[in-house]
């Protein structure tokens, strides 16, 4: 079953590609997916990454895990589901 990742403090330059290129060093990647900010379409600094399996993400998480990358210390850990939100009373 896939894992996905989230891959945070990227540089700023990270395409989906280098993403991918960094992370199958680690095990086979499903996706590849830096977060673009919907106005700009510039990158919001972070991403997710899809392993084929649990002992790949688990290779891959202790592997690049505040590692730096393009000058930054990225952060890289299991991706946990958004949480709703609270509306507020009208």
């Amino acid at each position: 079953m896939p894992t996905k990742l989230y891959v945070g403090n990227i540089p700023w330059s990270q395409t989906n590609e280098d993403l991918e290129a960094l992370f199958e060093e680690h095990g086979t990647v499903v996706t590849a997916e830096v977060v673009l900010d919907r106005h700009t379409g510039r990158s919001r600094g972070f991403g997710f990454v899809t392993m084929g399996t649990e002992e790949e993400c688990k290779r891959a998480i202790q592997a690049l895990d505040h590692e730096e990358i393009g000058g930054r210390s990225i952060i890289v850990n299991h991706a946990h589901r958004k949480r709703a939100t609270a509306k507020a009373a009208s």
